[in-house]
């Protein structure tokens, strides 16, 4: 007897990202991979960490999602003397019927849709305030714990390590961001367009198009979407062979200090199921992990300094992997 494949109403995930994509590109030129794997990270329920050389968009595209969900936003500037309770919130002592007690007073990460901008201009000790907060969904301030709003999300912005007064992350938080999307520089006709929309009279103002209910709904079918079991050993595979210690590649032997965690699997087959929804499909394909495997993996694979010295970058190694991993057909 044949199972029945579970019905699912993935036209409630299309129109969504339809609508966000239609609507952000009113402000954003150009740059659709960007715009697109936000979106999916965004219906994963995933954290996003965009890098870039100043000037290239990120906070702009940050704040006109904030613009397009009808969601709590809250923008946090990371700097140097930027500390931990300006995140988190702190205990303030206020007066209540002429006696003085602790009242705790909520930082800026209650809110639906936190941008951090320029978050590795701020010291290790303010950036693994994050860590609690994009893992548990919770906030822990002296011996109490309170729970995050729904849906939750981190969208950090960072320059490349290499600019001064950066503080690389640690390795721990930059594994709790789902996807690490390189924002790259636009093209001469994007250029054109940029100033024409920027430099004139007014600029488009967005409009509301989704609220927190339809995220949420969106996740919850996202998650439904089947997956082959010849396609998820093969996921396993690909997260196996980023390890110097099992992969069969030199390159990874040579150039890798350790691989993706489980992490990475997992956020390898839930940005997969996104993107085959987005596909109009309703069962994930190899191409679909193959398409989100540099964003959700470029973060969590850490090279040698031979790699550097090489000119050897995560996404070469990456593209090597997926070219080299067996894709075994399914079994009848």
């Amino acid at each position: 007897m044949i199972a029945e494949e579970p019905r699912i109403d993935a036209t409630k995930v299309t129109e969504l990202a339809q609508a966000l994509e239609a609507e952000l590109a009113r402000l954003i030129v150009g740059q659709k991979e960007l715009v697109r794997d936000t979106v999916i990270a965004l219906i994963a329920g995933g954290h996003v960490l965009l890098e870039g050389v100043p000037g290239l968009g990120k906070t702009v595209l940050v704040r006109s999602l904030g613009q397009v969900l009808s969601m709590s936003f809250a923008r946090v500037q990371f700097t140097p003397d930027l500390m931990p309770a300006d995140i988190v919130g702190t205990n303030v002592i206020g007066e209540t019927d002429g006696r003085r007690e602790f009242r705790y007073q909520a930082g800026p990460l209650f809110a639906n849709l936190v941008l951090a901008d320029e978050i590795n201009r701020a010291t290790p000790k303010t950036q693994s305030a994050l860590l609690e907060a994009m893992q548990e969904r919770t906030v822990t301030v002296g011996t109490q714990t309170r729970s995050l709003p729904s849906p939750f999300f981190v969208l950090a912005t960072q320059n490349p390590i290499e600019l001064e007064g950066t503080y690389p992350l640690p390795e721990a938080q930059l594994d709790r961001f789902f996807f690490k999307i390189l924002v790259p520089f636009p093209s001469e006709h994007d250029l054109l367009e940029i100033a024409r929309r920027t430099t004139g009279e007014s600029t488009p103002q967005l409009e509301p198009v989704a609220d927190g209910g339809a995220v949420l709904a969106a996740q919850r079918i996202a998650r439904e979407v089947p997956i082959a079991e010849h396609v998820l050993a093969y996921a396993a595979r690909v997260i196996a062979a980023t390890h110097p210690d099992r992969s069969e590649l030199d390159s990874v032997r040579r150039y890798v200090r350790w691989g993706a965690s489980p992490r990475g699997m997992q956020t390898l087959v839930l940005a997969g199921k996104v993107r085959a929804l987005l596909e109009g499909r309703y069962n994930v394909a190899f191409d679909d992990l193959n398409a989100v495997a540099r964003p959700a993996l470029r973060h969590r694979i850490f090279l040698q300094f031979e790699a550097e010295a090489d000119g050897i970058t995560t996404d070469r190694l990456i593209s090597e992997l997926l070219e080299h991993t067996v894709k075994e057909p399914a079994r009848d």
